[in-house]
């Protein structure tokens, strides 16, 4: 919601329209995420977790495939990736590697990026296909 409301309904609606089992998955900030900007600031911290590709809004209505349509819709902007890293850094879950382990600590924030990357081609190409 904190990234865009009116995809988050839209998506609510298409789940609750579904004639089946429906799941909403969503990024939700939590308090044992240890969000260094604090927990008032959740929406702002799933903003930020979309903009910078830590995590995309799509939704996958089957209903659509029936209908010569593709089922899966990558509703989230081109992110900055270049911004994955500050953000991820802005959690005490992941900025405490740094300080356990420092060597590695790079190494793994830079896999973080090349995997946001990948899933990010893996979503596109989902998007176009007919």
């Amino acid at each position: 919601m904190g990234y865009d409301m009116n995809q988050a309904l839209k998506a609510i609606r298409e789940a609750e329209a579904y004639p089946g089992p429906s799941i909403i998955i969503a990024y939700s900030p939590c308090i044992e995420h240890g969000i260094k900007k604090q927990m008032s600031k959740s929406q702002i911290e799933a903003k930020e977790a979309v903009e910078c590709g830590y995590w995309h809004t799509y939704r996958f209505n089957p209903s659509l495939k029936a209908e010569g349509k593709n089922p899966f819709t990558l509703d989230s902007k081109e992110p900055d990736l270049s911004k994955l890293e500050d953000f991820i850094l802005g959690e005490n879950r992941y900025a405490s590697l740094k300080i356990a382990f420092p060597d590695k600590a790079q190494r793994l924030y830079d896999k973080a990026k090349k995997d946001a990357a990948d899933r990010l081609d893996l979503y596109k190409s989902l998007a176009a296909q007919k």
